[in-house]
């Protein structure tokens, strides 16, 4: 199994307690891995380094086989940015219009209303991520955490990426909510079979949503298996 993101000997500075550290890390590409232990800047952080928005202060970054540090200009960095699904909490919904229109904007920005070709593909995204019928045509701002986050699970699943990203992505979710939310990404890359990296510290939601769960030791990087029924 080829790796789509390998981290060694990784340090970076983010002003926290000390800086981000990890030591060695790969994610093969249909693999569901979960790092706890981040707190939401480590997290940032890490997802900005992986995706090539930050450089490490020291150590290598790699995906898709590449280092990050040969990105050479924009449109090299968005071509990699693009195979990325993220979700987080920092991702914008336009809580004002409904959730299709919402789901429809990776596509196009011309959805008041969105035509019959944008609305299909909205509503694919939809099902695909549990969202109910009748919350399609609710505006955003009306409803609960599990759907809002279902919606952000989506747009990330939109351009159909060979990673997705979840950076602290229950933070607004109800907490009996968390399982179901974590099944949604479960299937999700499973069905497409693309890789999944849960960063964050949630361990309920990290034990449900990955097959492999890693916890960091922040002092010296290494990442640690912890056995599922922990979590339990």
């Amino acid at each position: 199994m080829s790796a789509v993101v390998e981290l060694a000997h990784l340090i970076k500075d983010y002003r926290g307690l000390r800086p981000l550290r990890i030591d060695q890390f790969a994610l093969g590409d249909a693999e569901q891995t979960a790092i706890v232990g981040l707190d939401r800047p480590a997290a940032e952080t890490l997802l900005n380094l992986i995706t090539g928005a930050a450089l490490p202060d020291s150590g290598d970054v790699r995906v898709f086989g590449r280092r990050t540090a040969e990105i050479s200009d924009s449109a090299d960095w968005l071509a990699v940015v693009d195979r990325f699904g993220i979700v987080t909490e920092r991702a914008v919904l336009l809580d004002s219009l409904t959730a299709v229109q919402n789901l429809a904007l990776p596509f196009s920005l011309d959805i008041e209303p969105p035509s019959d070709d944008l609305r299909s593909k909205a509503v694919g995204l939809a099902r695909e991520v549990g969202l109910d019928e009748a919350d399609w045509d609710r505006a955003v701002g009306s409803l609960d955490g599990l759907n809002r986050a279902r919606l952000r699970l989506g747009r990330a699943l939109a351009l159909g990426p060979s990673v997705l990203l979840l950076e602290h992505a229950t933070a607004g979710v109800e907490r009996p909510s968390v399982a179901a939310f974590a099944a949604a990404v479960r299937r999700a890359a499973t069905k497409r079979r693309i890789a999944a990296l849960v960063l964050g510290a949630d361990p309920e939601f990290a034990a449900a949503a990955a097959d492999r769960v890693l916890t960091l030791d922040p002092a010296t990087g290494r990442l640690a298996a912890r056995r599922r029924r922990w979590f339990r």
